[in-house]
């Protein structure tokens, strides 16, 4: 691949496109899901209304941190970007970011949000951060990624950082609550993901990559979804009894976690029928994890105020 990617040159590079396309390196969807898990426990470690200019700086930093690392991760798969539909129009592939510009600016967004981190709130949420950074960057992207199918059970971990970044900007410290919403974060993943890559498990296939769903059955997925989708849940429950959590807390985490099982026992029954294309309908549990984290992680800010 060129430096310019598509082989478009500078001037057929519009500056208004460009910084379009320089915010989509940050992949600023992805960016607003780990915010939603980092603010709420500010407010659960902080046991009411954090400092609004510490939460601020918090996003601030978590934003430039992730952001940097997308923007690495896209230089990194920019070979496979470019023959898989879903990343088509990724900037690398259609030439208007070059590689060497993608480098330089994830570099530099990780450089700035570690110190940012590190000068404006502190220095265990700059290395959490800048560790979550090399953990996506490192040891999914480059290591796990083509390699194996538990790419992204392993490789989640990263995206549960937030947890610990949000906990640790309040209380520069660490606790068993921001632990057990990292689990939480981290068995909702895969569950997460994997109906994603049923979808387009073609794509996957076409360039290599072993998502779970390229290399085993809809039976065996639904099945691997299930079963990660009741220790989800049951680990949510645990912030209640040991202290950190009400009622409040415990009614919503039930209810969330209740309509999430029905889903993914519903998926799993249509692939045991084998059910295939539209009427799978694998979506449906895609669309509704990141619901529940939402609904989730807001009982977690609100239930303080509740006690």
């Amino acid at each position: 691949m060129g430096e310019l990617g598509a082989g478009q040159s500078p001037s057929h590079r519009p500056f208004g496109a460009r910084v379009k396309a320089f915010v989509a390196l940050t992949k600023p969807r992805i960016i607003e899901l780990l915010l939603i898990t980092t603010v709420p426990v500010m407010f659960l470690a902080q046991q009411g209304v954090p400092d609004m200019k510490l939460v601020l700086l918090t996003c601030v930093g978590g934003y430039l941190s992730a952001g940097g690392a997308n923007a690495l991760n896209m230089y990194i798969d920019r070979d496979i970007d470019a023959l898989m539909d879903r990343t088509s129009q990724r900037p690398l592939v259609t030439g208007m970011v070059s590689p060497r510009e993608c480098l330089a600016f994830g570099i530099t967004l990780a450089v700035v949000s570690t110190l940012l981190f590190g000068f404006t709130v502190n220095w265990l949420s700059a290395w959490l951060s800048l560790g979550a950074l090399l953990f996506y960057v490192v040891v999914y992207t480059m290591i796990l990624k083509r390699r194996t199918s538990q790419n992204i059970v392993w490789g989640g971990i990263a995206g549960c950082m937030p947890v610990l970044i949000g906990w640790s900007s309040v209380t520069n410290s660490m606790s068993w609550a921001p632990v057990i919403l990292f689990l939480v974060m981290f068995f909702w993943t895969p569950p997460h993901y994997w109906p994603l890559s049923m979808k387009v498990k073609d794509d996957y296939a076409r360039v290599g990559v072993p998502m779970l769903p390229v290399i085993a059955s809809n039976k065996v997925v639904a099945k691997q979804i299930v079963i990660y989708s009741w220790v989800m849940v049951l680990v949510s429950l645990l912030l209640t009894p040991l202290g950190y959590t009400g009622w409040f807390y415990t009614v919503v985490a039930l209810a969330a976690g209740g309509f999430w099982l029905w889903e993914a026992h519903a998926l799993q029954n249509r692939a045991k029928a084998e059910v295939t294309g539209a009427k799978l309908k694998e979506m449906r549990l895609f669309h509704w994890s990141i619901t529940y984290v939402s609904i989730v992680f807001v009982a977690v800010a609100v239930d303080p105020f509740l006690r």
